[in-house]
């Protein structure tokens, strides 16, 4: 064997062994992508199922919406009176302030027009007094 034929025959097995490592790198590499199919195939089908109960969820959520704001729109009329409610109440309570304050000043007349009557009767009285000494 000469020494071309020796290198020619390493180059074959470098190349057989080469070859053998491509085609074993492409096997595990088969394996892995059909799992990769798999795993993929697995995470659609669980995105389908996930989707579906996440438009439940929604449909649900807004039947709840709309139930709660016809709830709303129902008691509104409530608050509504409530408010009218207090707005009397404030309104009652000013107009009985000044009620209050008109007796007190009534109260101040009257007693002024009291004493000035007592007073009048006084000097009536020591003037009839007098005039009848006489």
């Amino acid at each position: 064997m000469t020494a071309g034929q020796m290198a020619g025959l390493i180059a074959a097995i470098a190349f057989l062994i080469l070859v053998f490592f491509i085609g074993a790198f492409l096997m595990k590499m088969v394996r892995t992508l059909s799992e990769v199919n798999k795993s993929v195939k697995t995470m659609t089908e669980d995105l389908d199922v996930i989707s579906k109960h996440a438009e439940d969820i929604l449909a649900n959520a807004n039947t709840l919406l709309d139930d709660v704001n016809h709830k709303v729109a129902t008691i509104d009329p409530v608050f509504k009176a409530a408010a009218d409610l207090g707005t009397s109440v404030s309104e009652l309570n000013s107009a009985t302030h000044d009620l209050t304050g008109k007796v007190k000043s009534t109260a101040k007349k009257t007693a002024t027009t009291s004493l000035f009557a007592k007073l009048g009767e006084s000097v009536f009285n020591a003037y009839r007094g007098r005039k009848n000494k006489d």
